[in-house]
């Protein structure tokens, strides 16, 4: 009988073939205490198998570091490092040494017991992104306890079924039958054995689009469907699936005349990927003349390469947090930040790179396991540009790795969540003493564009002030969004009202953008706004020329610029603005 199960929409394509099922990657874990002299142990028996997993994770990043540069997405390199080093938090392993210590839990109970007490910490976090990381934790926990039960990994595919039947005849009586995968959830590590596996796709239970899975499978440009909740209990194992990842649906059991159908979809993707692939070293420029410029957005220097391959023409965001992230207080010093970014401005090989200066604070604590609970709004406390003028020694730290880098190639400066003139001036001071702090020292530095984030309502009100002060303006549509409509966008009760096309956002970056283009200054979208093909010929009509977005929509985007005439678009652009409900002006 056939049926179907609704998720997320995270990875474009089409996958049909035989389930593989993995209801849950959790194993069974044992409750009892032990006698005070079995604590070393204990202790001892979770210290070999966290050094196993650690070990097999390393060897897994020498694997990909041989493989080449379309195999070996960026971001699962970036995501096993993140498991390392959640490995070898001393909030983890120091956890678990007390519960073993003092309540005298067995390893695996002690281990348990301590990813739940920091599961809570992450749970509480306002950041979607940060929010998910308690998946990867999860998954860490679960490799050591597979290594101290003997168990093999949760995704080696089962040998193939001998059972053929009239839908497997209808896909192809010469071939092997695709395989896909469904799963509570996929760990990095898991993803890396997926890439070299005979799956076709997958689909989840838990997860969202920024989770590691959803970020993964856009990289590989993989069929996936995350957040199905249920899918793994709901399909039998060698069930027959389709993977809709562009409607995030899964279909099981699928009719012949299904079945059918979305073979014929399938080979229409299939057509349009490889259409699209001969768009990259095609100049975006809509059928008017209007060239728009085309940028990634990273968050580790390791990602240009990619970026690149895309076809951007620059980087218009770098998240730079991410080099600050989970250090356990350690701060990057000078030398790394400036390692770091220089590798990103020498990867981009003489194209621009927008270093936004860290984002951290409040919802993106620096240390997953120390965070500050006093405060009830999180979102609107000290975070962004008012963390970094808190501590004007670290920011000076990392405006001077960011001078420094700029000798290697253009470099523009991003300053995150400004509200007020004084903020303004007082960055702008801390920008001028860490360049005198160069001259002193004798240190070579670059020019600088400098620019700032519209992504608080006070300042896309504001924005003729700010455009005296800045050479350019970049739109993070993402918080505008929420903080215009007092949305927590992580909150599910209140997701459904997270409106990017409300009245009031559009007219905030409409108005940027008229002031900027008045000013002859430059102003891009680096907010999912930009790399989102429904919003794309809206965003021209409305006089944007440059979107900064995840490197593998940028195909997708310019093939609307290519079809997009800015002079029709000026028109109905306005018609949408002026109107009280412009979703439904928006082409279906």
């Amino acid at each position: 009988m056939t049926f179907t199960v609704h998720g997320l929409a995270v990875a474009r394509g089409i996958a049909i073939g035989r389930a593989v099922l993995v209801a849950s990657s959790r194993i069974d874990v044992a409750h009892y205490f032990i006698d005070a002299s079995r604590v070393p142990e204990e202790i001892d028996r979770i210290r070999v198998a966290r050094n196993a997993v650690v070990d097999e994770l390393q060897r897994l990043q020498q694997g990909l570091s041989q493989m080449g540069p379309n195999d070996a997405p960026q971001e699962l390199t970036a995501l096993l490092d993140v498991h390392l080093m959640l490995l070898q938090d001393e909030a983890l392993t120091s956890g678990v040494k007390h519960w073993v210590t003092e309540r005298l839990y067995n390893a695996e109970w002690a281990l348990t017991t301590q990813l739940e007490v920091i599961g809570r910490q992450f749970d509480e976090m306002e950041d979607e992104y940060l929010r998910e990381r308690k998946a990867d934790l999860e998954q860490v926990a679960e490799r050591i306890l597979r290594h101290m039960k003997g168990a093999a990994s949760p995704v080696s595919p089962p040998p193939p079924s001998p059972r053929r039947n009239q839908q497997e005849l209808l896909l192809d009586d010469t071939v092997d039958v695709p395989l896909v995968l469904v799963a509570h959830d996929l760990s990095p590590a898991d993803m890396l054995q997926f890439k070299q596996s005979v799956f076709a796709g997958f689909v989840t239970d838990v997860g969202g689009k920024t989770s590691h899975t959803a970020i993964v499978a856009r990289s590989m440009d993989i069929p996936a469907v995350v957040g199905a909740r249920s899918a793994s209990q709901l399909v039998r194992q060698d069930d027959w699936v389709i993977i809709d990842g562009d409607a995030g649906v899964m279909i099981v059991d699928p009719s012949p005349i299904i079945l059918a159908e979305y073979g014929f979809k399938q080979r229409q993707g299939e057509l349009e990927r490889q259409r699209l692939s001969r768009l990259r070293h095609t100049p975006a420029v809509t059928m008017d003349g209007e060239k728009v410029e085309l940028l990634a957005n990273i968050e580790m220097p390791d990602d240009a390469p990619a970026a690149l391959a895309a076809g951007a023409l620059g980087v218009g965001l770098f998240r730079s947090e991410f080099l600050f992230m989970g250090r356990q207080g350690k701060l990057p010093g000078e030398e790394e930040q400036y390692q770091a970014y220089r590798r990103a401005v020498e990867g981009m090989q003489g194209l621009p790179v927008t270093i936004r200066t860290v984002d951290v604070g409040a919802d993106k604590p620096l240390d997953y396991a120390h965070r500050d609970d006093a405060h009830l709004n999180p979102a609107l406390g000290l975070r962004a540009i008012r963390w970094s003028l808190a501590d004007p020694a670290m920011f000076r730290t990392q405006l001077r790795a960011i001078l420094r880098a700029a000798v290697h190639g253009k470099v523009k400066l991003l300053i995150p969540m400004l509200a007020h003139g004084s903020e303004i001036r007082q960055a702008l001071a801390q920008i001028d003493h860490a360049r005198a702090e160069l001259d002193n020292l004798g240190m070579a530095y670059g020019p600088i564009q400098l620019g700032a984030m519209i992504e608080i309502p006070a300042a896309a009100l504001s924005v003729r002030m700010f455009l005296k002060h800045f050479d350019f303006l970049s739109i993070g549509t993402n918080d505008l969004i929420q903080y215009t409509l007092a949305i927590d966008r992580a909150d599910e009760s209140v997701a459904h009202l997270y409106d990017p096309l409300h009245p009031a956002v559009l007219k905030l970056v409409a108005e940027t953008i008229a002031e900027c283009r008045a000013q002859g200054k430059e102003v891009s979208v680096c907010g999912e706004m930009a790399g989102d093909v429904s919003a794309t010929r809206l965003l021209l009509g409305l006089g944007l020329r440059s979107f900064s977005m995840h490197p593998s929509q940028i195909l997708a985007i310019k093939q609307e610029v290519l079809r997009s005439d800015t002079r029709k678009l000026a028109g109905w652009a306005q018609a949408v603005l002026n109107d009280d409900e412009p979703s439904r002006l928006m082409p279906s």
